[in-house]
């Protein structure tokens, strides 16, 4: 039988909420109260719930275990439960506040929602459809349930409005999408997403003003944080409301022109910022599915950068002379070697910027392009459709190029194309990821390439790092022992000069005593005894060797010599290089 069958006569039952109806059933109201409670409702326009606790015909815990008990649900005290232990992003907030509902968790393909209403057939439906899940219900006391709910909302939009802040101009920026000609500026959904809007305006605008290299936005179990990548150091800016990472992932997702519904596999996309109407900056989004949602990477590529110009970058004179020779060469293959994130690609760019004019012409493979410059034509390394490096460069080889950059030799396939490249009239430009100049020659040895070919296309390989920068307002002079000087690879002749080490402090115009970041370079000729240490399958001690009697320093040497110029401190100088 079910409640309404057993229900004395008199009482309208299909008009009388669930609720009322398991009231009556259980003893604790009659029938003429409950449609008393349930008239003065509707004339006021007011939950029955709500009507009939303030009435103070039912308290909110009688009804809670008389729910309990007519259902078969547990019972639970909301008031216990520690909000950020939540998960906040499995219904819409906006329902959850209508309906009176706390998602709890998910089990076996089901929520686990508490409530004071389970019999509201609306409420079930409406989250199922939006869910995709079942419902297992959890009985909660009306009041304490209501209070739970109003203090979690609040605080949420608080967190927002406290990290976007009252006075940022939405319009300062114009977010758009992609890279392709025909983008327009991408509306979201404006009234609803708003504060999602603007709080990814905010952090791009924020990350390109603190001078960032990249954004990351990454979802925990019960947390959610937002770093940058500031001179090489990420920091924690702000822990937004873990509600926000579908949201914020959706609108990232739609600017960068990548699939929403796909959430297993990463993606790679770009969407870009106008700042002005003469200044646009470039984001490389990345997407990556993690325990907890997708972890998403924004890089920014400022163009400028590359338009620096060689001086800027950190060369020393006689590096800079060995560089400006070597890219003057009408034919060869010029190698930047590093680590990932030390700064190759912009040098291999202001190289190019160098060489960019009318009469010349520049192809670069790339996977894929982070700058984007005018003269230059530049391609995409796309893999799954079938162009990789290796067919980029055959096709190169057929447009009449002067010069070919290629983002990376990743095989040997690769490899012999660009040597081939090289060897027959181009300037060939590349990166290699090894620890320092002499190292990349053996390591391109062991990729299998044939020691006379190495040795009669490579003219030049800068090898380099990236070190913060002393901020001129605050750095103080570093009490450092000799023989620690000594250690790190002074020679006693640098010790006797009129110089001093300098150290980080910290001020408010800088990252803890470091603003900005200039290179340090190992800039290495291939000369002809090089080129005879290569032909006899010398090791890579017996190069540098060489290099170092031919005047080359190593990046160490290079670090110290930053150190004596008050450039950089010690300290960043043995932490980005080594002996």
């Amino acid at each position: 039988m079910t409640v309404s069958e057993l229900l004395p006569k008199g009482v309208a039952s299909a008009a009388l909420p669930g609720v009322g109806r398991a009231l009556v059933m259980a003893g604790k109201l009659t029938p003429k109260v409950a449609e008393d409670v349930h008239r003065k409702a509707q004339a006021s326009q007011r939950n029955f719930i709500t009507e009939l606790i303030d009435s103070g015909v039912v308290s909110a815990s009688d009804l809670a275990y008389t729910m309990s008990q007519a259902f078969a649900a547990p019972l639970i005290d909301v008031s216990a439960l520690e909000p950020q232990r939540l998960p906040g992003d499995l219904i819409d907030p906006k329902l959850a506040m209508k309906y009176r509902l706390l998602v709890l968790g998910k089990r076996s393909g089901r929520l686990l929602i508490a409530t004071a209403d389970p019999s509201d057939r609306e409420a079930a439906e409406k989250i199922k459809f939006a869910a995709q899940m079942g419902i297992e219900w959890v009985i909660a006391e009306h009041d304490k349930l209501t209070h739970f709910l109003e203090v979690v909302l609040k605080s949420a939009t608080e967190s927002m409005q406290g990290i976007t802040g009252a006075d940022f101009e939405f319009d300062e920026a114009t977010l758009e999408a992609g890279v392709q000609q025909e983008d327009k500026d991408i509306q979201g959904p404006e009234t609803e997403d708003a504060p999602i809007v603007r709080f990814l305006h905010k952090m791009l605008v924020d990350a390109f003003r603190m001078r960032a290299s990249d954004l990351h936005f990454e979802p925990y179990e019960h947390t959610y944080r937002v770093r940058f990548r500031i001179d090489g150091e990420l920091r924690e800016i702000v822990t937004p409301p873990v509600a926000i990472k579908e949201k914020l992932a959706s609108r990232i997702k739609v600017l960068s022109r990548l699939d929403i519904a796909e959430k297993r596999v990463p993606q790679d996309g770009r969407m870009k910022l106008r700042l002005s109407s003469d200044k646009t900056v470039d984001f490389r989004v990345s997407t990556l599915p993690t325990l907890f949602g997708e972890k998403i990477v924004i890089r920014i590529l400022d163009a400028s950068n590359a338009k620096m110009g060689v001086d800027a970058l950190g060369y020393e004179p006689i590096e800079k002379q060995r560089l400006l020779e070597a890219i003057a060469r009408p034919y060869g293959m010029i190698l930047a070697t590093g680590p990932t994130g030390s700064g190759k690609t912009v040098s291999l760019y202001a190289c190019l910027n160098l060489l960019n004019k009318p009469g010349v012409n520049i192809s670069t493979a790339e996977d894929p392009s982070e700058i984007n410059m005018p003269g230059i034509n530049q391609v995409n390394v796309n893999e799954k459709a079938g162009l990789t490096f290796a067919s980029a460069l055959r096709a190169f080889l057929r447009q009449d190029p002067d010069i070919i950059m290629v983002g990376e030799i990743r095989d040997l396939e690769t490899a012999d194309i660009a040597i081939k490249a090289a060897q027959t009239g181009h300037l060939v430009l590349s990166t290699l990821h090894t620890n320092d100049a002499p190292t990349t020659l053996t390591r391109m040895r062991n990729m299998g390439i044939a020691a006379f070919n190495i040795a009669s296309s490579v003219i030049l390989i800068t090898a380099q790092r990236l070190a913060r920068r002393l901020c001129t307002q605050c750095k103080a002079p570093a009490d450092i022992p000799r023989e620690a000087l000594i250690e790190a690879g002074f020679s006693e002749d640098d010790l006797d000069g009129a110089w001093i080490p300098y150290k980080a402090v910290g001020c408010n115009a800088c990252n803890n005593g470091y603003k900005a970041r200039i290179g340090i370079y190992e800039v290495m000729p291939v000369t002809e005894a090089i080129q005879r240490i290569i032909l006899t399958d010398g090791s890579a001690q017996e190069i540098a060797q060489q290099a170092r009697q031919e005047g080359v320093r190593s990046l160490r040497q290079s670090g110290l010599l930053k150190v004596k110029l008050g450039i950089t401190s010690l300290d960043e100088v043995l932490a980005v290089t080594n002996q």
